[in-house]
């Protein structure tokens, strides 16, 4: 392999930076204590002058053994007109008691005069001056020289005098920034190839995904010589986002033959993206290349059909090696081959001789024209599955009939359910009320059930979606109502369509409780 790249992790300081993006304390020590074991080289906490948070958070890091990571304090070069030694933000960056300090500085003129409001020879006095002093304090030194790429194209003189002065000041990297985030790769290339040739420490590459490109920008530079990247998991930040290292890290190993990581840790990526986002309290985006649901998810008739027979003919890579899986998805676009590898896939014996094939092809097309949806209901799919390989078998229960109703006005309405559901040949008629229909309906449908199935106890519906299909239609228009269930350890979704959003939402209900009944069965 060719020489290690080192990974630096900004996901606590820039990552949070993000809109909606918020950890507490707590937050940022557990994801810290992940990404340690994960391997990555350097987890920059935060600016320990910004915030009560960061300063809270980098003395709690300071009693932690950290196993692989070096934690870094994130800060700014010395006010202009302040002696290093006098400026509080400075001695932060010291008080945070971390091996690594990062500080950013001005490259492009623009912002020295404008933004800074100082003089070109100052700004390149307040690099040096800092940079030596945290040296002198024992700190291994990141210097991230701000819009190096923009200051590099309005006066490549005075940025490569910026670099040269943090090189000459003991800075251990040099770390080229695309602030904005508004470079292409063709210019990334030509700056860094300008960096590494006028300086002798190390360059490294911090990119900003603004024009959709911050991945493919920090490949560019590790391509002519950058040896670290600094990104952030699942790409949180400021504005669009930064360089997302979960693209960058499979990247850099398996399509450019980088060393970065631990081997093993490979395996994990998936799961280390969803933790980020299960912290940050969002929901995984199932397109994300590499870990994302849909990533090595195969729908068209003739894609499934290729992959049954050699699955490197429709897949980059094999799922697992990032902790991701295959998917067959289940729609009007569906072949053959797609309904015997997902029905493999839920447990299901059937193959491309089984006789009911056909039917269960021609069923699922019907009822996809009709407006419901399989791809997301894998527990709808097995049941409707099952429901024909059986030669429609006698269901564990079945409503005969319900009502809903509402008493009261405005919102001192309540609503009121009533069923009457048979199981065997035994009817139960009951009645609940609920904070909406389907909350009635629901609970009414439990309490039926609660005394032949006692699991259902258990079973909790987690999410509610509907979508008005054919919206021209108005309020006749079909709705499909998918409900996510959990039963504590395991997840599954269900799918119902009708004109009547009630009894779409009860269909989906049923199918729930039903799969959940025939799961315990199996």
């Amino acid at each position: 392999m060719k020489p290690i790249v080192e990974i630096y992790d900004t996901t606590l300081r820039d990552g949070t930076q993000g809109e909606g993006i918020n950890f507490s304390v707590a937050d940022k020590l557990r994801i810290a204590e992940k990404l340690d074991s994960f391997g990555v080289h350097y987890i920059e906490g935060g600016w320990p002058g910004s915030n009560p948070k960061d300063i809270e958070f980098f003395k709690q890091a300071a009693r932690r053994k950290w196993k692989h990571a070096k934690i870094a304090a994130f800060g700014s070069t010395r006010r202009k007109g302040i002696p290093v030694e006098q400026d509080d933000q400075v001695q932060l960056l010291i008080d945070a008691r971390t091996p690594v300090v990062t500080i950013f500085g001005k490259t492009w003129l623009l912002h020295v005069k404008e933004v800074l409001r100082t003089t070109p020879d100052e700004n390149i006095a307040m690099i040096g001056d800092t940079i030596k002093f945290l040296k002198d304090n024992k700190r291994f030194v990141i210097y991230d020289a701000e819009h190096a790429f923009d200051g590099y194209k309005d006066n490549p003189d005075y940025a490569l005098a910026t670099w040269q002065a943090a090189e000459k000041a003991g800075a251990d990297w040099v770390v080229l920034c695309d602030t904005n985030g508004g470079c292409l790769p063709g210019e990334i290339v030509e700056i860094t190839k300008a960096a590494i040739g006028n300086l002798n420490c190390k360059v490294g590459i911090h990119t900003h995904n603004d024009i959709e490109v911050g991945v493919a920008n920090a490949l560019a530079a590790i391509e002519v010589g950058a040896g670290q990247v600094q990104g952030t998991i699942n790409g949180f930040g400021e504005r669009t986002g930064n360089c997302n290292l979960v693209s960058v890290i499979p990247n850099l190993v398996f399509k450019m033959n980088r060393r970065c990581l631990p081997a093993k840790s490979l395996a994990r990526l998936t799961e280390l993206s969803q933790y980020v986002d299960e912290i940050a309290n969002l929901r995984h985006n199932h397109r994300q290349p590499w870990v994302g649901a849909s990533t090595f998810a195969h729908k068209g008739g003739m894609h499934v059909n290729a992959v049954q027979k050699v699955a490197q003919s429709f897949e980059h890579i094999d799922p697992a090696i990032v902790g991701n899986n295959r998917r067959v998805l289940v729609s009007d676009l569906a072949g053959r081959s797609n309904i015997v590898m997902k029905a493999q896939e839920l447990g299901l014996k059937l193959d491309n001789k089984t006789p009911e094939l056909k039917t269960i092809l021609a069923r699922i097309k019907e009822l996809e024209h009709e407006g419901y949806e399989y791809e997301a209901a894998e527990a709808s799919l097995v049941l409707l599955i099952r429901g024909i390989l059986e030669h429609n078998p006698e269901l564990l229960f079945t409503v005969d009939s319900y009502h809903v109703s509402m008493r009261g006005n405005g919102h001192a309405g309540v609503c009121e359910a009533t069923i009457k559901v048979r199981v065997g040949e035994k009817i139960t008629h009951t009645v609940a009320e609920g904070d909406g229909p389907v909350n009635a309906l629901d609970t009414a449908l439990r309490l039926a059930l609660a005394q032949q199935f006692r699991e259902l106890k258990k079973v909790r519906l987690t999410d509610y979606k509907v979508r008005i299909l054919e919206s021209a239609s108005g309020t006749g228009a079909k709705t499909r109502v998918l409900i996510e269930s959990s039963n504590g350890t395991e997840e599954w979704c269900t799918v119902g369509v009708s004109e009547n959003i009630i009894e779409a939402s009860l269909k989906a209900l049923v199918d729930s409780l039903e799969y959940a009944l025939l799961k315990r069965k199996r």
